[in-house]
This record gives structure tokens, sequence and C-alpha cells, in this order.
């Protein structure tokens, strides 16, 4: 017979479910102080893993922080206190719970308030591992240290030096007990100088040598030197893992990128110093460093790259004693990932091969972003609470991601290319760009082969002409071109931390370039939760005989969540569209899938836009891009705006 619970019982779970609400109305104010004590700890009891990561508990009989999903008996009230971030928590002395593992939480997106130069210096730190000091990130920002300081512990709590130092040592942790890289590498990955100064640190803060989680460590994990390792990301539930493979599946770059058995794979290559969060002085010189590098994949051109980039990595790990490698290919790294999800535990496991070990907290921050999995469900449920009362119920979906990219000037390229085309031949088309331009990449899987070019593949002054012979339009080839040329001058950033409408502004300035294209990259290039293409019709679509202009008018409602009301639009479009494949199953024809493949602008007149495509082998499809609907002509369609014809030049 079932055991009635006790009315005391009962009411503690009021209290839980009332406090666990109260957490979670807070969540959306990242760097702002948690409810009081009292109600984080009747939060804490409930196990709720909607509040995981948006605080921390920090015990003092134990000198433990556990994360708010810990399996371990609550503490007593008095022996707890609350933080926002793990850094407070160990700047406060506390170090990391075994069990829960704090380096795994899912990290809180900060306030659209903060200032934007303690964002890009929190992307520099995080995607660095704080390997930067202290002062030349100040100096990037054109920041006094002190000003800088002062702002950064007003958002986070801690001082840029702590928060670093936080950074750095969870990932260390991490390594330690998910790996078996020797603890010099992993010092290096960690951005430390030296394994002294990362003994010292990791001793000071968590009381114990680094050696004490190896003995810790799972059974049966490959040696560093045999194979690539497996990281794990967090994420707050729902999590529709399914819906972001299948959009990235119908983008995938041939060659560069692939689903395959409900995986997510790539090739990576990361330039010489690369971060998102780097100054736009330093990022001409770094694409300089790496522009040998970046030959065409023909010709003799393959060789040398390849015995070049083995050549200088051996160099580079008989100087650190073996503690680093990589292919390297005049400064840069290219090497490959593999993206699982393990729904039970609410993360995603994330396989690196050796020649990325020593850019960790980059590729692991790039995944973060790229899956979304920093993102807050609660706040974007209820921030879009109007939107879901004005739309079909099929648009209400749980769980619903913003997909961003591994590499911006990557996604800005294929979304250009994605012009008037199917996104099969998009696809295709971006796989011979690829091929010409970048580099080749050494995987253990068939659909990968090749490494996208790095922007100053596309300054030489026949790349153009080059990109015309591969099938791509004049319009478009300059358009790649001037974008190209614009990332290396610094004035796009294609970023996260980057200045929103500077970069618009000159986005939009760029011939081929419109804003259905610029909303799109303030998407996924910028990770802007509020961008909002209006005349998307698929958006339109959700509102019958609503103008642009009201549609925009009434998303004044969804900030600063617009982007997410745009990609809940998409998915159900998607979802009804056709069911998704299963893992052993072929995937789904591209004309199914998502509402930007297959929508359209509006055209001038009342007749309905001719369903064209300008790549042969594709003739049966639609146009992915809304920028550039017409059929291709000799002239211009007067109709549209000089940007947004892929036959009308400007320059």
């Amino acid at each position: 017979m079932e055991q009635q619970a006790t009315p005391v019982a009962r009411q503690n779970q009021t209290f839980g479910i009332d406090a666990v609400e109260e957490v979670l109305a807070s969540e959306g104010k990242a760097g702002t102080s948690l409810p009081d004590g009292d109600t984080c700890w009747e939060a804490l009891g409930m196990h709720d893993p909607r509040l995981d990561g948006l605080f921390f508990v920090g015990v003092s009989t134990t000198g433990i922080y556990c994360r708010a999903v810990c399996s371990a008996k609550r503490p007593k009230r008095e022996n707890c206190t609350f933080y926002r971030t793990a850094a407070e928590a160990e700047a406060a002395g506390f170090r990391p719970c075994l069990k829960c593992r704090p380096e795994l939480a899912p990290g809180v997106p900060l306030a659209p308030d903060t200032d934007r130069a303690v964002r890009r210096a929190a992307l520099l730190i995080k995607e660095g591992a704080g390997s930067n000091k202290v002062a030349d990130i100040a100096a990037e920002l054109g920041l006094s240290e002190r000003q800088f300081r002062r702002l950064f512990e007003r958002a986070f709590g801690v001082t840029p030096t702590e928060y670093r130092t936080t950074c750095r040592l969870l990932l260390a942790k991490s390594l330690l007990t998910d790996t078996d890289l020797p603890i010099t590498r992993v010092a290096y990955a960690c951005g430390f100088s030296s394994v002294r100064r990362f003994n010292d640190a990791f001793s000071a803060r968590y009381r114990m040598p680094p050696t004490r989680f190896r003995v810790k460590a799972a059974y049966g994990n490959v040696r560093a030197d045999s194979g690539p390792i497996v990281l794990h990301v967090g994420y707050r539930p729902p999590f529709r893992f399914d819906l972001l493979l299948d959009f990235l599946r119908m983008r995938a770059i041939e060659g560069v990128e692939a689903v395959s058995e409900n995986a997510y794979l790539r090739t990576v290559r990361l330039d010489a110093g690369a971060s998102d969060g780097v100054s736009r002085g330093d990022f001409p010189d770094r694409l300089h460093d790496a522009a040998a590098a970046n030959a065409p994949l023909h010709g003799d051109a393959r060789g040398v790259s390849r015995e070049g980039a083995e050549a200088d990595a051996s160099l580079h790990d008989d100087a650190q004693g073996g503690s680093r490698g990589g292919d390297r290919s005049g400064g840069m790294r290219i090497g490959w990932i593999k993206v699982e999800d393990e729904p039970g535990k609410n993360r995603l496991s994330v396989t690196v091969s050796p020649e990325l070990f020593d850019d960790l907290p980059l590729v692991l921050a790039r995944v973060r972003r790229l899956f979304d999995t920093d993102c807050l469900p609660t706040s974007i449920e209820k921030g879009l609470e109007d939107f879901y009362a004005r739309v079909a119920p099929e648009n209400r979906i749980a769980g619903i991601r913003l997909p961003c990219c591994f590499d911006g000037f990557e996604m800005a390229v294929r979304a250009i290319l994605g012009q008037q085309i199917t996104v099969k031949a998009a696809g295709t088309l971006a796989g011979r760009v690829a091929r010409e331009f970048g580099l080749p990449a050494q995987t253990p899987f068939d659909e990968l082969g090749v490494a996208f070019p790095s922007p100053i593949a596309f300054c030489a002054s026949d790349a153009a002409n080059r990109l015309g012979e591969l099938g791509v339009i004049r319009q478009r080839a300059r358009a790649i071109c001037a974008l190209a040329e614009a990332v290396c001058s610094g004035d796009v950033g294609l970023c996260p931390g980057s200045d929103l409408e500077a970069d618009a502004a000159a986005l939009k300035a760029i011939p081929g370039i419109g804003d259905w294209t610029v909303q799109y990259l303030l998407m996924r290039a910028y990770a802007h939760p509020d961008a909002f293409p209006a005349s998307d019709l698929g958006v339109l679509g959700a509102f019958p005989g609503a103008k642009p202009r009201e549609v925009a008018a009434l998303s004044e409602d969804w900030r600063p969540w617009r982007s997410y009301a745009v990609m809940s639009i998409w998915s159900a479009h998607a979802e009804k569209a056709a069911p998704r494949p299963s893992a052993a199953s072929e995937p789904v024809s591209p004309s199914s899938g998502y509402p930007e493949t297959v929508l359209i602008h509006p055209p001038a007149t009342s007749e309905p836009a001719p369903l064209a495509s300008e790549h042969p082998e594709t003739v049966s499809h639609v146009s992915e891009n809304p920028e550039t609907v017409p059929p291709v002509s000799s002239k211009p369609d007067p109709g549209l705006p000089a940007s947004e014809n892929p036959e009308t030049d400007r320059s």
C-alpha cells in the first residue's frame, strides 16, 4: 500500500516548488544577486535540473561547493552559503565537489545590458583559458586595468584574475578526471606557463595535488598518446538535440562537416592565436601569419602543406618534451571533433582529436555556442509567452535552441553561397570552395577530409576568378571576397562580443548582403538572441495577413528572445514537413527541411514568385536564401534593392 505524504512533507514540497520558481525567475539576470539564502536552500532540496548552473552552494563544514543538482544529502541551512558562479565560490575558499563536478555545469548568459567590453573580456578568458594577461586584455579593450577590473567585478562578482584561475583549474580538473593526458600537457592546455605554476595553483586552491584525480579517473580511458579524448559539456533540459542535428545536417558543408548516427562531426581549423574575442587590431596579423598555409588543394600544395604541418608539429613536440602536439601549418592547427548527446546525464560528449589538445578551451567554448548549451529554457519560455499566444500551438517547442556556428566566417560564406539555390546545392558548392581554398584534414571519418579556409585565402587578387571557375556567380564571388577583406581589416568580427550595430552596418554595406542575411548572421555568427528577420516568409506565415512591419512591431514584446521565436517557427515547420530520419536511415530531402530553405521574399506583384533554381543539378527545388529569389535573368529585378540582387553590381 502506497504511503501517504505527511502534511509537513507536503508543505516542504510546496515550499520547494515555490523556491525553484523564484530562483528561475531571476535566472535571466546573470550577474545580479540571488534570492535570499532560505529560498535557495529550499530550492536546493528539489534537485531540479533546470537550476543547474544557476547557483552553487558552499558547505562550511566540508569546504566544498556543489551544483544545485548534486545528489548528496542536502546540508543544514546554517552550513550553506550560496553563490551565483563557481568563481565566486572558489574565491570564497571552497573547492569543487568530486561527486557533482561543478566544472560540468552549464553556464549562464550575461544580461543583455552587460557592458560589451566585459562580454569580450569573458570570451578572451574562457576561450583562451586565461592565457592572456589581464593587462593585455584591458589594453585590447581600450580600458585601464583599474576600470577593467571594476567593470568585470560588477558583472561577475570576482576579479578577472580570480575568474581566470577558476576557468583554468576547472578545465584542468575535467582533463585530469576524464582523460589520461600527461599532467604537463594538461598544464599547458589550461593556460599555465609551467608545470610548477600549475601544481602550485592547483594545490593552493583545491588543497590536493593534481595527481590525486588520476587515482579517481574512470577505468578504461584511452591513453593520450594513442588517440582522441572525450570531454563533457552540460546543459539544462529540455534539450532538443534532434532538432539541432536536423538543422546542421541540412547545412553541412561537404567534406567539412556531417551528421552521422545521431552525432555531429566536423573538421576544425584554428589560426595562430585563435580566439573569438581577439581584438580587431590583432586579427589581420594573425591571419597574415597563416596565409602561406592556406594554399589551394591542388598540385604540389597538398603534399607541401601536410609535410610542413607534420614537421612543425614534431619540432613543437620536441621543444616541449613531448607535452604538446598538433597538425600545424604556418601556425594553424587542423583536427576534428565529434559531438553526441547523453540525455540521461543532461550533457554532451565531445570527442577531440589530438591535434587540438592545445586549444581545448576554445574548442569547448565553440561547442557550447554551437549547441547553445548555456541556454535558459525557462526564461525563454516566459519571455515568449506573448509570441506563443499569437501563433499555432505547434510553434511552441520545449527545449528549442539557437544553433550558432563553430566558425563565423565559414557560416557566412555558406549563407552567401546558398542564395537562390537549394540547400543541397549550397552544401555541394561550399564543399568545392573548401577543397579549392582549404587544407587537407586527416580524420577517421569518410565524410570528412578538408578544413575550411580562413578569410585571408579569399583576399588574393585571383580569388574571385577561382570562385567563378567553381560555379560561383560573379556577384556572390565578389561578396565573399569583400566579406573576407572586411574580416581581415577588422571592420567585421563575425563572432560574439563584437559591436552588433557597427558590424551590421558594415555587413549591409557589402554588395550582395541584405537585411535577411544580416539578421541570419546575427543569430548564428554573433549568437545574438534578439535577431529578427521580419521579412522571412516563414515568420510571416505564422501571422497570416500581417505585413513585415506589423510583425516587427508585434515582436517588440518578445525581446530579448526573438531569435528563439524564429527558431521555433522554423523548427515547427520542419517537424510538420517531414518525419525525422532514424540513425540508420538516409537524410531527408533538403527540400523538406527548415523553412528558410524554402522561403522567399514577397514578390513585387500579387502573383506567386516562381520557384527557380540557379544550380543545374537541383532545378526541381527552391531557393534557400530569401534574399535572391527571382529567377536568374540578364536584367535586375527593379522590385528588389540592389544589395539583394545577385546580378546587380554596386561596386
